[in-house]
């Protein structure tokens, strides 16, 4: 029994040897393996570097930024504030009796001001506290006009003071007293009232009334009163009377007129045109 254990030994022994062996290599491999992969991954991964701006880029948007901030100054020094772009001239339009001088000067631009730093309101206001102008628009012309178009009032009547008053005055459609003239214009009708403005509602009534009436019948017209705004009459270059009353119905009056006045009589009433009435 003994030699039989003796040739067991040996085989026992080379066995533990070799699966040691076997481990031993198998360790290795495996850290042979860890090393590839790690290197693998080494030279696979790519290589990041710090970000360094390009020096001549940067530079130039610094230039960019710099000029858009001296081009925006120069823009507004030059809008606000330099006379290239300030008033040279002051150009009037729509002026026929009042003279574009005399505009100019309740205008009062100032010659080299900027044209952005003007106030157009302002010069309009003054320009429309003149007695002759209606309306008024003041507009900016680049680089260096202003433009002032206005609107004159239109005579369509006039009255006389009379002896010790201050003269014969133009009234235009809104009741508006705008002119005083020398002597009492030929082609107007005289408007007989106890006060003439544009704040008597009475004076509005009679110049709304001259204002819409067809003008072939306002050529006749001498006189025009009232004594209520709708109580408006005038008198015709043929001595009758016309009762008118108030602005409204102005076409139908003046068809019914026209046909009345053919007929014999005084005092033509048209106030209350589908009942018109002639008295001698």
């Amino acid at each position: 029994m003994s030699p039989t254990r003796e040739r067991r030994r040996p085989s026992e022994t080379g066995d533990r040897d070799r699966a040691a062996l076997a481990r031993e290599r198998r360790g290795r491999r495996s850290d042979e393996e860890r090393r590839r992969t790690r290197a693998a991954r080494v030279k696979t991964a790519p290589r990041t570097r710090p970000h360094r701006p390009n020096r001549q880029v940067e530079i130039r948007r610094r230039w960019v930024a710099l000029l858009t901030v001296v081009t925006v100054v120069a823009g507004v020094y030059l809008l606000f504030f330099s006379s290239m772009l300030g008033v040279k001239d002051v150009a009037v339009a729509g002026a026929r009796t009042v003279s574009a001088d005399q505009i100019r000067a309740a205008a009062a631009v100032p010659a080299g001001k900027p044209l952005l730093r003007l106030d157009a309101d302002e010069i309009r206001d003054r320009v429309a506290g003149m007695p002759g102008i209606a309306t008024v628009e003041v507009s900016r012309s680049w680089p260096s006009t202003i433009e002032i178009t206005v609107t004159e009032r239109t005579a369509i009547a006039f009255f006389d003071s009379g002896p010790g008053g201050d003269g014969v005055h133009l009234v235009d459609g809104g009741g508006v007293v705008f002119k005083t003239v020398p002597a009492r214009p030929a082609g107007l009708p005289e408007l007989k009232l106890p006060k003439v403005s544009a704040d008597d509602p009475v004076t509005r009534a009679v110049t709304a009334v001259l204002g819409v009436i067809p003008e072939q019948l306002l050529k006749q017209v001498t006189t025009a009163t009232a004594k209520t705004p709708a109580s408006v009459e005038f008198t015709l270059s043929s001595g009758k009377i016309v009762r008118w009353g108030t602005a409204e119905q102005t076409d139908r009056k003046a068809k019914v007129l026209a046909a009345l006045l053919t007929q014999e009589g005084k005092v033509y009433d048209v106030a209350a045109p589908e009942l018109p009435t002639i008295t001698s």
